[in-house]
């Protein structure tokens, strides 16, 4: 296993929007290994494949305390299940720092395929619905700070950037 770079706003490869994966073998299967270590590493509870610069449609997450439940996610798709939202704050490995109050449907369907290519569906709430949402976006190349004023997003970005150029220099 490996632990990857994870990229940081404002990168633009951030942007890219992932490739369905085709065939659950055991190059991804190591990805996926490799995606959880690096986010236990980080101290995050999700990644999507997208913030280490693979463009796969590959999410993994732990949402437990424990950090004992890894979570795998081929090819997502999510359908709200609830028109009204729910305001969470959220926080980003790739926006490292900061965490902002973002709207999102409370419920949703989630259809994924697990590590080992069966097919799966279940109904998410809470912080699951809220994780699955964010990750997938990712996928999509959005990110939270999409979900914020332009005033909020540019602050942001101008402190990413200087904290960048000072780790450079």
């Amino acid at each position: 296993m490996a632990i990857h770079e994870i990229l940081e706003f404002p990168d633009p490869r951030l942007r890219t929007i992932a490739k369905s994966v085709d065939e659950v073998n055991d190059e991804v299967r190591s990805l996926l290994d490799d995606m959880l270590e690096t986010m236990y590493d980080a101290g995050g509870i999700g990644l999507a494949a997208t913030q280490i610069n693979v463009h796969q449609r590959i999410v993994v997450m732990d949402l437990s305390e424990e950090r004992n439940e890894p979570r795998v996610f081929i090819n997502p798709e999510v359908t709200p299940l609830t028109e009204e939202g729910h305001t969470y704050q959220e926080g980003c490995l790739s926006v490292p720092g900061f965490y902002e109050d973002v709207i999102r449907p409370e419920r949703c369907l989630i259809k994924a395929t697990d590590r080992d290519g069966k097919p799966f569906e279940e109904q998410a709430t809470g912080l699951l619905a809220v994780c699955i949402q964010h990750e997938l976006d990712h996928l999509n190349g959005k990110l939270f700070v999409d979900y914020l004023s332009n005033m909020k997003r540019d602050r942001i970005r101008k402190k990413l950037e200087k904290e960048h150029k000072r780790r450079a220099g």
